[in-house]
């Protein structure tokens, strides 16, 4: 069928797309001559009866691949107006330039056909609702979709024919470069070798990623950086904790050749992503290949540290020392499940308190934890332990650290100098580029002017920084270190048990003599039976007290208990608590922060008898034969009001047992023969023929009354 008898008015009436596209911007950039094709069929379009101004060009897809069309904002606004009926053909070279991928172009066909739009390529003019035109575009998106299969099969075989010869160049990291002959080789800036150098001593030291970090913040030193555009060079920046983990995770500064590492892909909305894979789906890995930093065994621990850094109390022991309290962080091993115990913090009334937890049970099974032991008395044992044990090699051990901080101290130093010197050649290049330019051409002079004033201030501020690292660096050495290592080799219990003494050096040092330490609770007899295995094989138990729970830090002591049991003999409960503030005896509450001043009162004690069912001082008294006021006048035949007079002159003794209460003490020698006033009343009861009895004369002596 004619071209021409497939276009209909209705066609015509609707304007015509020019859809252009290079696969790559090299391509756009030197396949110039496609291009110039592709906009050649703009003439095609008004030679079949469209208008200039009607011919749509959509250009703006250049140096974008067709594989997808998630990407392509072109292609996307060409299906938008294809399916709204703007369009009444679409134009393309070929059906590569449309889509590489089958699903966008068969939706693009069904699209056409359903909005009756035709297509046009280079062939000819197809109607997408006619089966033979349908069939035969389907057949070459089909092909095009092949031919990107094997031209990047082929693309991929020869790349991964020299990845296992390990002759395929890659994009080296900071620290390698190739030379003239395509050898990789360290990279030839001593200032860059000695840095990542220093960097892989650093983290062998430390052990911790996050810890190499923080030693070159503290040190003030950069990190380089090789920045990808032309000529860019190498710059010094700060180091990151994702620059370090990259740096540690990558094999060729081991000196090993690696391709294959990682996995690139999209989503659906276009954006890479990029999945790390195991070594052994590497395409490749060749150990000792080129020249490198650590060695390939290096490397590997390397890796294994990260690793178990990681991964919480399971690996606990191989990770580093954190600044935390607890000493046996990482080397306590449970003594009932065999399993590593984990550390925990708790803010105790202001007090930051340590615990060894072994919790697998409840995390894994949700059974009861093992154990739970607080850490401050294990800790104290321990390290009674490692100062005795220490003592006597700390002179041999303070010369070596001393040798191990000058000798970092010189590598900071050596840094520094590196960037001083790096800084004086770019402020000598500045000054050269100035000398050279012709004085007269003030535009240039006046910028190349100004670089070589930022290049000296550069350079000033770099002799500064390392000035003042030094200055901070001999004070260091010469006053806090001499003065810390003369303790060692004087006191090394005084120096260990210091305030001044960091956390993370302690432990460093329990490393270098203890391999772990068995805990076991024994709840019966409240200690803590710690089993210690030293490094070389031998084993020391000790014996530690487990600490008082809340409830029995304001437990009133027994001792007290027992004493205020007999003082309530002789006292009331006023009296009590003067004479327990008289020997320096405080309640049990006064054990807690806030309450050291606490005393007793009249109240506590009386607390005291009630919880602990203490005898009353009430039963106490009238077992000793103590009567009240009513029992005693009676069988003295006297007015109560007479016994209180007896009282005050001394003739009876009374006793109290509350604040308001009296039991009376019935007097071993009757008063009433001392007494005028009773023999009065016997004669007048005599006189009336009344017999002398106790209870009459009280009779007698109420009526005179």
């Amino acid at each position: 069928m004619n071209e021409s008898s497939k276009i209909q008015s209705h066609h015509l009436e609707r304007d015509a797309y020019l859809y252009i596209r290079q696969s790559s911007m090299k391509q756009v950039i030197e396949n110039q001559e496609s291009t110039k094709r592709q906009y050649a069929l703009r003439a095609r379009a008004t030679a079949l009866g469209w208008s200039a101004d009607r011919v749509v060009v959509i250009d703006s897809d250049q140096g974008e691949s067709g594989a997808s069309a998630a990407w392509r904002e072109g292609f996307r606004r060409l299906v938008t107006d294809v399916g709204l009926g703007r369009a009444g053909i679409v134009m393309g070279l070929e059906v590569s330039r449309l889509a590489r991928n089958n699903a966008d172009w068969h939706r693009l066909l069904e699209i056409c056909a359903l909005a009756n739009t035709l297509i046009l390529d280079e062939d000819g003019v197809y109607d997408p609702q006619q089966f033979n035109d349908r069939l035969l575009l389907g057949l070459k998106g089909t092909m095009s979709e092949a031919e990107l299969h094997v031209l990047k099969a082929r693309l991929r075989g020869g790349v991964l024919n020299k990845v296992r010869r390990g002759e395929y160049r890659c994009v080296l990291p900071t620290g390698l470069c190739y030379d003239d002959s395509g050898a990789v080789v360290l990279d030839p800036d001593k200032q860059v070798r000695e840095t990542i150098a220093y960097f892989f001593e650093t983290f062998a030291r430390v052990g911790s990623a996050h810890q190499t970090v923080k030693a070159f913040r503290d040190q003030g030193l950069g990190f380089p950086a090789r920045l990808r555009a032309p000529a860019a060079g190498v710059i010094f920046r700060p180091l990151t904790a994702s620059a370090a983990m990259r740096t540690l995770h990558n094999p060729r500064y081991a000196g090993a050749y690696a391709y294959g590492r990682r996995v690139y892909g999209r989503k659906l909305d276009g954006k890479k992503t990029l999945r790390n894979r195991d070594r052994d789906d590497w395409h490749a890995c060749m150990p000792d290949s080129h020249p490198g930093y650590i060695t390939w065994d290096q490397h590997q621990e390397n890796l294994r540290i990260l690793t178990t850094n990681g991964h919480g109390y399971d690996t606990a022991r191989a990770s580093p020392p954190r600044e935390g309290a607890a000493l046996l962080q990482g080397r306590a091993v449970c003594g009932r499940c065999g399993q590593q115990m984990r550390v925990r913090y708790r803010d105790s009334r202001g007090r930051l308190e340590s615990w060894y937890i072994c919790d697998r049970a409840s995390d894994s099974r949700g059974e009861p934890n093992c154990q739970s032991l607080a850490g401050t008395p294990i800790d104290e044992a321990v390290g009674r332990l490692v100062a005795e044990k220490l003592t006597p090699a700390a002179v041999d051990l303070a010369l070596e650290i001393r040798k191990e901080i000058e000798s970092r101290y010189d590598e900071a130093d050596q840094l520094r100098c590196r960037a001083v010197q790096r800084a004086q050649a770019d402020a000598d290049l500045a000054q050269r580029r100035f000398m050279l330019v012709d004085p007269a051409n003030r535009l240039v002079a006046d910028t190349l002017e100004s670089d070589w004033n930022d290049k000296l201030r550069a350079l000033a501020r770099t002799r500064e920084e390392r000035e003042r690292a030094q200055t901070e660096d001999r004070i260091a050495v010469d006053d806090v270190i001499r003065e810390r290592l003369v303790a060692m080799t004087t006191d090394f219990a005084q120096l260990w048990s210091a305030p001044s003494t960091p956390n993370r050096e302690r432990k460093r040092m329990l490393a270098y003599l203890i391999e772990d330490a068995t805990l076991v609770k024994l709840s019966d007899t409240g200690t803590t039976r710690i089993h210690v295995r030293f490094r070389g094989g031998q084993t020391t138990t000790l014996t530690t007290a487990n600490p008082l729970a809340s409830w029995e830090k304001v437990k009133t002591p027994a001792e007290i208990v027992e004493l205020v049991d007999r003082l309530l003999d002789q006292h009331v409960y006023a009296e009590i608590a003067d004479i327990l503030d008289a020997r320096g005896l405080r309640p049990g509450g006064a054990a807690w922060p806030g309450k050291e001043g606490a005393r007793f009162t009249a109240q506590r004690v009386q607390f005291i008898a009630h919880t602990y069912g203490l005898r009353p001082r009430l039963d106490r008294l009238r077992d000793r034969g103590l009567l009240t006021k009513k029992e005693l006048a009676g069988k003295l035949g006297i007015h109560e009001a007479t016994l209180v007079r007896w009282v005050e002159h001394g003739i009876v003794r009374r006793h109290a047992y509350n604040g308001h209460a009296w039991l009376y003490e019935e007097p071993a020698d009757h008063p009433a023969k001392h007494c005028s006033r009773w023999d009065r009343l016997c004669d007048r009861a005599a006189a009336h023929g009344v017999p002398q009895s106790p209870a009459q004369g009280a009779q007698l002596e109420s009526q005179e009354v």
